[in-house]
């Protein structure tokens, strides 16, 4: 098979490692890290990309996100299927299931994740990172982020900037997901470093790249029901609002779903759909 992979900058190196193994012929189309900060954006852009695949360059449409903020919801097939995992967030990609996800968040549910993809990508698809306007640095935000960068470097700057909002109090500890392949890129100084500076533990745990695998190589195209939704052509992505997450939905408002796991509710936090997702 060909498919046509569209997927979070975040997950460049996961991602890579698992397509250099997988069954099928992959083309990987990556988007920037930040765009799911904006939900109507990110459905657009993936829209766009969705429809701009067609049946003489691949067999199936495969999407690298989580419902990332409800993004996912209202993304239509076009004139392929439409592969989605059955995730909240990316943080279920690299863990390797939702059931692993789930109890790790049960045994610490005050954990915040880290992987390769959150903490080297200052700038993504040439788009530069830079604190948001509600990052909590205060109405004059720029003075602060100099002292930051004075006081810790611009790379650490960057991040414990994106950390300031008030969500963070509900965090006890910072977990770095970690793969064989990562083990040179230096990651864990600057997680630790975020970690002092929120008084946070710091924990690794080991990544999984299963689903991502899975995606790439389902025999014959035949994704397992219950780890990915199976869209066709003409169906619309929406939450499912259960176990499932997403359901397929006809244009007549019908709608196909199949079960599933439960899942932590939010990327690290009970409070909020998805905190990484900024």
């Amino acid at each position: 098979m060909r498919l046509n992979v569209i997927a979070c900058d975040v997950l460049r190196r996961e991602l890579y490692e698992a397509a250099a193994r997988a069954r099928h012929a992959v083309e990987v189309t990556l988007l920037p890290q930040g765009l799911h900060d904006n939900s109507d954006t990110c459905r657009r852009r993936l829209q766009a990309e969705v429809d701009a695949a067609s049946a003489e360059t691949c067999d199936a449409v495969l999407l690298g996100y989580g419902l990332c903020n409800n993004s996912l919801v209202g993304v239509r097939a076009g004139a392929v299927p439409l592969v989605v995992p059955r995730a909240h967030d990316c943080i279920t990609l690299l863990l390797g299931s939702r059931e692993r996800y789930q109890r790790l968040f049960e045994e610490a549910p005050g954990t915040y994740w880290f992987s390769s993809g959150w903490v080297e990508h200052q700038e993504t698809s040439g788009e530069p990172f830079a604190p948001r306007p509600n990052s909590g640095l205060g109405p004059d935000y720029r003075a602060d982020w100099d002292d930051l960068v004075a006081k810790y470097g611009e790379d650490n700057a960057r991040y414990l900037a994106d950390f300031m909002d008030g969500w963070e109090a509900e965090y006890t500890r910072g977990a770095l997901i970690r793969f064989p392949f990562d083990r040179a890129l230096g990651l864990e100084a600057r997680v630790r470093a975020i970690c002092r500076e929120k008084g946070w533990d710091y924990v690794e745990v080991d990544g999984d790249l299963a689903l991502l695998e899975a995606g790439l190589s389902a025999p014959d195209g035949g994704w397992d029901a219950e780890r990915f939704l199976t869209v066709a052509p003409g169906q619309a992505v929406r939450a499912s609002f259960d176990e499932a997450i997403l359901a397929a939905e006809s244009p007549a408002g019908g709608s196909r779903r199949t079960g599933g796991s439960p899942r932590p509710s939010g990327r690290g936090s009970v409070a909020a759909e998805s905190e990484n997702d900024r």
